[in-house]
């Protein structure tokens, strides 16, 4: 209807829809990278950077758009019922195990946790304890004092790699011998 009586005023409101559409790609680009990217080849612009968020002038007067094309597919019912009966499905399946998990250790009395001295130190030193899969012998400063402890966590940690970093640790845990290389100092 406008667009008969006012061609001026109907192109200023596409500018206007276009800009806001442009900086809308910019906004959503990192929750919905891949049809931003589409919402782009639409625009005919090449991504824009976070610090043209908020431009009126993202899409010069005359710019030439790409092809349109939806940006999104509609979803038909049918499939959202099918999606909706799936979970449920799921659900009544979890249900129906009624799966309860155990705890790994018994449970230990608070007084018992109070016991524990539990510190934060830097590993200075860390080596792969010769002759065991599982165990790394670190060199550890809590700030009191310098201590060796050995874990065993060789299986998911490259010893170079801790070097430097905070680890916790209990520090009135009594001496253990692991293959004869656990050192208490």
């Amino acid at each position: 209807k406008l667009a008969k009586t006012d061609m001026a005023r109907v192109a200023t409101i596409m500018n206007i829809a276009l800009q806001i559409t442009a900086n809308l790609a910019i906004a959503f680009e990192p929750f919905l990278p891949f049809s931003m990217e589409k919402l782009n080849k639409m625009l005919n612009v090449e991504p824009l950077g976070w610090n043209r968020l908020g431009s009126t002038d993202l899409l010069e007067a005359g710019h030439q758009l790409g092809k349109v094309e939806l940006l999104f597919e509609k979803i038909e019912d049918s499939v959202i019922e099918a999606q909706l009966q799936k979970l449920q499905d799921t659900k009544k399946a979890n249900e129906e195990a009624n799966y309860k998990a155990n705890p790994i250790r018994e449970n230990i009395a608070f007084d018992d946790f109070l016991k524990l001295d539990i510190r934060v130190g830097t590993v200075l030193e860390c080596t792969k304890v010769p002759k065991a899969d599982k165990l790394l012998q670190f060199r550890i400063d809590d700030g009191l004092e310098k201590r060796t402890i050995v874990s065993g966590i060789a299986q998911h940690y490259k010893p170079e790699e801790l070097v430097g970093k905070q680890v916790c640790f209990i520090a009135n845990l009594a001496p253990r011998n692991l293959r004869a290389s656990f050192l208490r100092e």
